[in-house]
């Protein structure tokens, strides 16, 4: 993929013990208050990738994230798959959710798409507006059959300077991810990573 898709930020400054953690579908209460509990603990900032809907039912917890200097970015509106949407529609749900973030105050470049995969078409237009950025280090929270011991495995194994590291903060995420997300906090502390927000302007 990454062969595939140029003018995309896969890793961050690569020279630095440096690496970001990024949460992709929220805010939803559910989930991200704790994510944030949690960030809060261990005086960790990250990176939301945030879908426009679920500001706009959720703003209070939006507001949140950047009162508590949190970086967030766009993940379209709806969280449309980019390869089974057109692409006048895709960009418009994008534009929704640049709205959406605005008027909430938050001026965010970058963008990911869900799934992490879009049409050539959509972010050849995209690139020339956003920060598209992807992830070196994905960590599967998602599905049923990893554990959390089985996402720090693979944090700890993926994870080089530069890494940004994908979690979730939905609810398909939640039980795995409020399990493994001090794990993996922990193991990155003290192996002397700094933690980061994506700050790509």
């Amino acid at each position: 993929m990454q062969h595939l898709y140029g003018n995309v930020v896969w890793r961050g400054d690569v020279a630095a013990r440096v690496v970001y953690l990024t949460f992709d579908d929220g805010p939803i209460p559910e989930v991200t208050p704790r994510v944030l509990d949690i960030l809060g603990y261990y005086g960790i900032k990250a990176t939301f990738f945030c879908v426009g809907e679920n500001v706009v039912k959720h703003a209070d917890i939006f507001q949140r994230m950047i009162a508590e200097g949190h970086a967030v970015g766009n993940h379209t509106y709806n969280h449309l798959a980019g390869w089974q949407t057109p692409t006048d529609k895709y960009l418009l749900n994008v534009e929704k959710a640049q709205e959406a973030m605005l008027a909430q105050g938050a001026d965010t470049n970058l963008f990911r798409p869900p799934y992490g995969r879009m049409r050539f078409s959509q972010k050849k237009v995209l690139k020339d507006k956003y920060q598209i950025v992807l992830w070196d280090v994905l960590t599967h929270d998602y599905n049923s059959s990893y554990t959390p011991q089985k996402i720090l495995d693979v944090v700890r194994r993926y994870t080089r300077n530069g890494s940004i590291i994908n979690f979730h903060d939905s609810l398909k995420s939640e039980k795995n991810m409020l399990a493994a997300l001090p794990l993996c906090i922990e193991w990155l502390t003290e192996n002397g990573y700094i933690c980061k927000t994506l700050c790509l302007k």
